[in-house]
């Protein structure tokens, strides 16, 4: 299994691997910071260079069986054991990990507010789209909301990030936020908690403290059946 280097630092922009597998799906490594897409967030770009040689990481994805493929344009003329530096594309990354802190917020209020649980979503570095099981509500509920995910952001929280058996994680209230889905069947769960507001269950990147998201801004919101609401927001 490929190391996954985010997972324990979402600011490490570059590092060094070796390949363990080529194909016509991707380079696998035997670590990467590079996020696949996952989780609802998008997949991180960047580049892996070989000697003087540089590839383009125009996507990242997580195959069934859990290997990590990157898919690199130009072909890499490289093989099987060489030796690689990956350089994540910081800019897109550091979006992703702002929008992505910022909607674990916005799940908690909403839970704590009215039981909301996520039914779906996704996470580009432009916006962020999240569904809520919500029976009620239109813009102006969500508008509330916002306002209070900025409120939170405003106070400068730490995130913390650490890791818990399975057993002992579900344990904890609040832990799984998700309409009839629970986390990966893995013995270790990494955990997500910005103390005072939330924890959740994660294998995505995040930002250190909340006041780095700055502010987020409402974009619109969608009515997407019976019970169920679509949020967009993006960054200030």
């Amino acid at each position: 299994m490929t190391e996954l280097l985010y997972q324990r630092d979402s600011y490490l922009r570059e590092f060094e691997a070796v390949t363990i597998e080529i194909s016509d799906d991707g380079v696998v490594l035997d670590r990467t910071a590079f996020h696949p897409l996952s989780g609802g967030v998008a997949n991180d770009t960047g580049i892996i260079r070989h000697g003087d040689a540089e590839y383009r990481v125009v996507n990242v994805v997580k195959s069934e069986d859990g290997r990590i493929f990157h898919v690199v344009e130009p072909d890499p003329c490289f093989k099987a054991g060489c030796k690689v530096t990956g350089v994540i594309d910081w800019e897109r990354r550091y979006r992703l990990m702002k929008l992505h802190t910022a909607d674990h917020i916005l799940a908690a209020v909403l839970y704590r507010e009215y039981s909301a649980l996520v039914t779906g979503g996704h996470i580009d570095p432009e916006k962020a789209k999240s569904d809520f099981s919500l029976e009620k509500g239109g813009k102006e509920l969500f508008k509330q909301a916002i306002e209070e995910v900025n409120r939170i952001i405003a106070k400068g929280i730490d995130v913390k990030i650490y890791f818990l058996p399975r057993e002992k994680a579900l344990k904890i209230p609040g832990i799984v936020k998700l309409d009839r889905r629970m986390p990966p069947d893995i013995k270790i769960l990494r955990i997500v908690e910005i103390p005072g507001v939330d924890v959740q269950a994660d294998g995505g990147p995040h930002v250190s403290n909340t006041a780095e998201i700055g502010q987020i801004k409402l974009l619109k919101v969608e009515n997407k059946g019976r019970g169920k609401k679509r949020v967009y927001f993006t960054l200030v």
